[in-house]
């Protein structure tokens, strides 16, 4: 079974996406309502709720590539989602406070639902990031001709080297295992091997693909 088929990450990406559509609903209601009742003109009511969840998903958005990129989530990204998080909860709480804490509450837990949807999603494509390395990390002790530089007197360079299609073998696979579309220095720096090689390996997956 392919990772791209695998039932379990549609599945959460289906409730993923089915909280967060549910909250954004929500939340529109809520804040739409609260502008309105705080005189805001109509058209003003009905884009601020999209202005401040709209902040939410584009910040979540962005530090889920980063994530999946296994780079570090801009620091902006990280404060403006953080900003966004507590306006959105701050104006659906205030939107429950007339009828006392349990509306409060109730008004609430869609902003805090979709905020704890989203961080899993993140979590989760980290992990798959992570895992999407791992071959071409093992690989590439493969390629090498020793871990700690060491060799016993009776050790031949057959036997520390593998062999020529095996090597080969063992890039290919790295690079059509590269699920973050690493650069082919990234690539080539992991393998240990030349930008050029990858290079070349790529456009012979390329050409097999659209054979």
């Amino acid at each position: 079974m392919t990772a791209g088929r695998d039932p379990y990450r549609i599945l959460t990406a289906t409730a993923v996406l089915v909280v967060a559509a549910i909250a954004a609903v929500v939340s529109f209601v809520h804040i739409e309502s609260l502008a309105a009742r705080y005189g805001q003109p109509l058209l003003a009511a009905w884009l601020l709720p999209v202005s401040i969840d709209g902040t939410v998903a584009v910040s979540s958005l962005v530090m889920l590539r980063a994530a999946r990129a296994q780079v570090s989530a801009p620091g902006l990204a990280r404060g403006m989602l953080l900003l966004a998080v507590g306006a959105t909860l701050a104006c659906n709480v205030g939107y429950g406070l007339p009828h006392g804490w349990p509306g409060a509450l109730l008004s609430g837990w869609p902003a805090v639902a979709f905020i704890g949807c989203a961080e899993v999603a993140i979590s989760m494509s980290r992990r798959h990031a992570a895992t999407g390395h791992q071959p071409a990390a093992t690989l590439a002790t493969l390629a090498s001709p020793s871990l700690d530089g060491h060799q016993t007197p009776g050790q031949s360079r057959r036997a520390a080297r593998p062999s020529a299609a095996a090597s080969q073998a063992a890039i290919l696979a790295a690079v059509a295992g590269d699920r973050a579309m690493s650069t082919n220095a990234e690539l080539a720096q992991q393998l240990g091997v030349s930008p050029r090689t990858v290079r070349r390996y790529r456009a012979r997956l390329a050409s097999a693909g659209s054979s």
